[in-house]
């Protein structure tokens, strides 16, 4: 749709009874993403800020816990005259005005509920959409059903019954998919096509195959292949459409497709159980891949295991190491070795929140010879190198917290602008000294140590603009060896790379010349 020119938003619908995704475990439900105006939302949104370039906002993702709050605050005020609140009308029409309001700038609103059809907690969501489907004016509201096609080894065929129940219970809802789009691991035969579209009530033409692909930035050219854009288009009775300009997508796809060499690069945190607890973090190395015509391998490795062993066997044949976030004491020892091994071999290092809080206390602890260096996020400690933040400026406001205040959205969370210092390399990739990029933690490096470790040679390169909280830290003396307070992989995309990423990978794509 934008290749077509038109202007399109993204909003996700999640039925769990969360507020937001910002208390969940990454363990369990993957990354939190962070936007520019703060709202910890699903991972889904660093999708949609991949593939349309464009930011998303708290207004982009809501929970079925976001909705309960908001009217039973409403009730509390009385705004409902006394009136008996249930969920239809009140839950229905708290979710139709989240997916109505604030879209006069857009010709589209792709709107995706999560979960699947028949589960109990996302039936008003359900029941919202069918009341839209009547509420707008006609031809201005289409039904997109994503659903699956499993291929049966024994019987070797693919089986169109998953698909023809989940269609008979969205139907026996009140609602009437207008496009089936089919994930599938092969080729749907076109007697299949014909048998969905027949017990599904959907043009044939509609019934669009999504096919595995082998990255997912082939999706987009992989979908309109298939049809999907010109059924979404005559679904709106939008004819003739204007032309698609898929040129970008085509060369990102191409430079994936045929790379000029590879690096490896060692993830070492303490969620490799579940990739995508980095699901942006990934994204965006191969994105620095996409700008440096480079393949990518991640290595990854769980901290906790450099406790017990020797890291040099792991690290010593990688290209580049990128210690990421993370909460809790649980791999900390780990991430300090790392950081440590990355140092003294004169490995690239990206260290990313807590990666850049772990590599400062490394050097409090070898360098400057802090020798209990370590922070109060792992319990009382006589150096804290890092610290609890208790209070810092939001534009011309100041932000207060506690220790014993709640967890939830309480952290420092969202764009906060940073100064660099001239001359610094990270100065230099930016190519400027003013900055903004997006955060999410509640710890931070000590300036009170800042003099002792910029005497050992560690130099903080970025500061907050008024001048108290760190924000970046680099060795001059280190082919590439960066830390930042921020998380520069939430604004990276294919079309257009961080520049972090970019100069890291570069970085590493020197280095595999050395090793």
């Amino acid at each position: 749709m934008q290749a077509r020119g038109y202007r399109v938003r993204l909003r996700k619908l999640d039925p769990y009874l969360n507020v937001d995704p910002g208390t969940m475990s990454p363990t369990q439900h993957g990354e939190v993403f962070v936007t520019d105006d703060g709202a910890e939302t699903d991972l889904d949104l660093g999708h949609y800020e991949r593939f349309t370039g464009r930011s998303a906002t708290k207004t982009d993702n809501i929970t079925t816990g976001r909705i309960y709050k908001n009217i039973i605050d409403k009730e509390r005020r009385g705004d409902y005259l006394g009136a008996t609140v249930q969920v239809i009308p009140h839950v229905t029409n708290e979710i139709k005005d989240f997916v109505t309001e604030g879209n006069d700038d857009y010709d589209f609103v792709i709107c995706e509920i999560g979960g699947t059809v028949g589960d109990i907690e996302a039936m008003p969501f359900m029941e919202a959409i069918r009341q839209l489907g009547n509420d707008l004016p006609r031809g201005t509201a289409v039904y997109v059903h994503l659903t699956l096609m499993p291929y049966i080894p024994a019987a070797g065929e693919l089986k169109t019954k998953p698909t023809q129940h989940s269609v008979k219970e969205l139907q026996a809802l009140g609602i009437h998919p207008d496009i089936l789009l089919v994930r599938a691991d092969r080729e749907i035969p076109e007697a299949e096509r014909r048998k969905l579209s027949l017990f599904c009530n959907v043009r044939e033409s509609a019934v669009i195959q999504a096919l595995d692909v082998a990255n997912i930035y082939d999706v987009p050219m992989a979908y309109h292949k298939e049809g999907l854009d010109n059924e979404v288009l005559a679904a709106f009775g939008i004819e003739p459409a204007p032309k698609p300009r898929l040129e970008q997508w085509e060369e990102v796809c191409n430079r994936i497709r045929t790379p000029e060499g590879e690096v490896t690069i060692a993830i070492v945190g303490k969620y490799t159980g579940l990739k995508d607890a980095y699901k942006s973090l990934i994204e965006a190395l191969h994105h620095g891949g996409i700008a440096n015509r480079v393949k990518v391998k991640l290595e990854w490795i769980e901290s906790e295991v450099f406790e017990k062993e020797d890291p040099a066997p792991y690290l010593e044949k990688v290209h580049g190491i990128l210690v990421p976030g993370g909460f809790g004491e649980r791999g900390s020892e780990g991430k300090i070795l790392a950081a440590r091994f990355a140092r003294e071999r004169k490995v690239p290092y990206f260290g990313i929140c807590f990666g850049m809080q772990m590599a400062v206390i490394e050097a409090a602890r070898n360098l400057a010879g802090v020798e209990h260096a370590s922070s109060t996020e792992f319990g009382p400690t006589k150096e804290p190198v890092v610290g609890l933040m208790t209070e810092w400026l939001k534009g011309n406001e100041l932000q207060k917290r506690t220790a014993s205040g709640d967890l939830g959205g309480t952290m420092r969370l969202g764009a906060y602008k940073a100064a660099l210092k001239k001359g610094t390399k990270i100065s230099e990739i930016y190519g400027s000294t003013d900055i903004s990029e997006r955060h999410r933690h509640r710890y931070e490096v000590n300036v009170d140590y800042k003099d002792r470790l910029e005497e050992c040679g560690l130099t903080f390169s970025g500061m907050s603009p008024d001048g108290v909280l760190p924000e970046t830290i680099e060795y001059a003396d280190h082919p590439w060896f960066i830390g930042v307070q921020y998380h520069p992989e939430l604004k990276s995309r294919p079309l257009e790379p961080h520049p972090l990423f970019s100069s890291f990978i570069e970085a590493a794509t020197e280095q595999s010349r050395l090793v």
